[in-house]
C-alpha cells in the first residue's frame, strides 16, 4: 500500500536519493530542506507538518555540521553548540513529535533517522557537538521505539560511514590529501567510500513490510569501517 512520506534534508545528496527511491516505490514524497523550512524551529516545523497532513513515513535526514570546523572545546561558544544541536537532534525531535499523533491514530508508522558513524565513535572532523548530537539521535531512536512500538510504529536509525554526498563532505575529503584519503579507504573493509544509494537502500528496508518486526535498531552502513 502506498504511503505519504516526508524526507528532511532532501535538497541534495543522501536526502535527495532517499526521496527519489521512496517516490519510485509509489509513495507520495514531500522533501524539505533549508531555506524552505528551518526544522530546528519548533513553530516552523509544526506549521510545515500541519500543511501536509497525516504522514506515514518520516525520514529524519536533516543535519550536518552547519559549516563548522574543529576548534578546541574551550573555544566552542554556546551559539556554535546550539546550531549543530538544532540542525540535528532538535529537528529530529520536532519532526518526530509532529507525525506521531496521526501514526498512533492509524496504528501504523515508520520513522527512520539518519545519524552518523560519529555518533557511535568519534567525529573525523573533531566537531564535538556533531558527534554528541548524532549519539543523541541514536538514543532517541531507542527510546521512541520502546514508546511507540505498541502503536504499530517502528523507529530505526542508520549510521552512515564516509559518503561524498554534498559540498561539505567533498571539502572534507579534499582536506585529507592523497595520503589521508588512502588511510580512510584502507580502514573500510570493502575498500570504497559509500554512496547515497547505499543509505537509501537501508531506508527502503526499514520502511518496507520486510522490517515490520525490526525496531530500535541502529544499522551501520559503512562498508565495514566500524569493524576496525
Amino acid at each position: 500500500m502506498k504511503k505519504v512520506a516526508v524526507v528532511t534534508g532532501a535538497g541534495h545528496g543522501i536526502g535527495k536519493q532517499i526521496a527519489e527511491e521512496l517516490s519510485e516505490l509509489g509513495h507520495t514524497v514531500h522533501g524539505v530542506d533549508l531555506p524552505q523550512v528551518d526544522l530546528s524551529d519548533s513553530s516552523a516545523a509544526a506549521e510545515f507538518f500541519r500543511n501536509i497532513g497525516p504522514v506515514d513515513i518520516l525520514v529524519n535526514n536533516a543535519g550536518g555540521v552547519v559549516g563548522q570546523v574543529h576548534h578546541p572545546l574551550e573555544e566552542i561558544t554556546d551559539e556554535m553548540w546550539a546550531a549543530v544541536f538544532g540542525a540535528n537532534i532538535m529537528s529530529t525531535f520536532h519532526c518526530t513529535r509532529a507525525v506521531v499523533p496521526a501514526m498512533k491514530e492509524r496504528g501504523w508508522g515508520r520513522i527512520v533517522t539518519i545519524s552518523s558513524g560519529a555518533g557511535r565513535s568519534v567525529s573525523l572532523t573533531g566537531i564535538q557537538a556533531y558527534a554528541t548530537a548524532k549519539a543523541a539521535q541514536i538514543s532517541f531512536t531507542r527510546q521512541m521505539a520502546f514508546e511507540l512500538g505498541r502503536h504499530g510504529i517502528t523507529v530505526n536509525c542508520i549510521a552512515p560511514g564516509f559518503i561524498l554526498s554534498n559540498p561539505s563532505s567533498q571539502k572534507q575529503w579534499e582536506s585529507y590529501g592523497a595520503e589521508g584519503q588512502q588511510k580512510i579507504i584502507d580502514a573500510i573493509a570493502v575498500r570504497r567510500l559509500g554512496e547515497p544509494t547505499d543509505i537509501a537502500n537501508a531506508v527502503r528496508f526499514f520502511t518496507s513490510p520486510d522490517s515490520s518486526w525490526v525496531t530500535g535498531q541502529c544499522l551501520s552502513v559503512d562498508g565495514g569501517h566500524s569493524l576496525f
